[in-house]
C-alpha cells in the first residue's frame, strides 16, 4: 500500500515502460523491492556526496553527517558502554538511517515505503535476531546458553522454552510493530489524498514526519537493548 493508490506508483510505471512486467500485466519486480532499491541508491549518493571532499573545515554536507554520527555514536556508547563502538555502531547506525529514508518516502506521492510491507521488516528483524545472538555466541561462548536457562539450575529445563520463545517473540515484533504504524499511515494518507487536494494534506506531513523519526528509532533502541543483553553476563 502506499500514500496513492497502487496503480500509480511511480516505479511500477517505470517498470511497464522498460517492460519488465508478467502476462498479468503486474510489475515482474515487487512495489517494495523497487522502492527499497531506491533508498539504496539515495543512501548511496548522499554518501557519496558526504564523503568525496573529507576536509578538516567541513561543508555542510559533511557538517550534518559529522554531526548525526557523532551524537548516535556518543549515544550508542552511553548506554551499551566500549561494545557499542566496534560492529555494533555502524550497524546499529545503518538500521537506522535506512528505516527513516525507507518510512519518509512513503510520504512522497506515487511513492510507498518498503517498511510498510513485512517482507521489508521481517529481514531487518531477522538481522537483529542473528547479529545479536552471534555477539552472544562470539562474546561468552558455550556458556551464552545460560542467557535461556536462567540462575537456577533445577529450573532450567522450564525456563529454557520460555527464553526461546521470549527470543523467537523478538523479531516478530519488530516486524510487526513497523509494519503496522508504517501500513496504517499509508492508509490513512491515501484516505487524505481521495478525499482531499493535495495541498490540504500538508500539515499533516508535520506529524507523520515526526511519527516516522519515532519508528526509526524505536527500531533502533530495540535492537540496541538485544545487543546489550547479548554482551551482558547472564545472572
Amino acid at each position: 500500500m502506499s500514500a496513492v493508490a497502487p496503480h500509480v506508483l511511480l516505479l511500477d510505471k517505470v517498470t511497464e515502460v522498460v517492460g519488465l512486467v508478467g502476462e498479468a500485466g503486474h510489475s515482474l519486480i515487487p512495489s517494495h523491492v523497487l522502492y527499497t532499491w531506491l533508498v539504496m541508491l539515495i543512501l548511496i549518493v548522499l554518501g557519496w556526496a558526504g564523503t568525496r571532499r573529507l576536509t578538516l573545515v567541513p561543508g555542510k554536507i559533511q557538517n550534518v553527517f559529522e554531526l548525526m554520527v557523532n551524537g548516535m555514536e556518543d549515544f550508542i556508547v552511553s548506554n551499551m558502554g566500549e561494545h557499542g563502538r566496534g560492529v555494533v555502531f555502524p550497524f546499529l547506525l545503518t538500521l537506522f538511517i535506512f528505516i527513516l529514508t525507507c518510512n519518509f518516502i512513503g510520504l512522497i506521492p506515487g511513492c510507498m515505503a518498503p517498511t510498510a510491507n513485512l517482507n521489508t521488516n521481517a529481514a531487518m528483524a531477522l538481522s537483529v535476531f542473528i547479529f545479536y545472538n552471534i555477539i552472544g555466541l562470539k562474546t561468552h561462548g558455550s556458556k551464552y546458553i545460560k542467557h535461556f536457562t536462567g540462575p537456577v539450575t533445577l529450573l532450567a529445563p522450564i525456563m529454557l522454552p520460555i527464553e526461546i520463545l521470549s527470543h523467537l517473540a523478538r523479531p516478530l515484533s519488530l516486524t510487526v510493530r513497523l509494519f503496522g504504524n508504517i501500513f496504517g499511515e499509508e492508509l490513512v494518507l491515501m484516505l487524505f489524498f481521495m478525499l482531499l487536494p493535495v495541498l490540504a494534506t500538508f500539515p499533516i506531513y508535520f506529524l507523520y514526519g515526526l511519527a516516522d523519526t519515532i519508528q526509526a528509532f524505536i527500531f533502533f533502541m530495540l535492537s540496541m537493548i538485544y545487543l546489550k543483553m547479548a554482551y551482558e553476563e547472564a545472572h
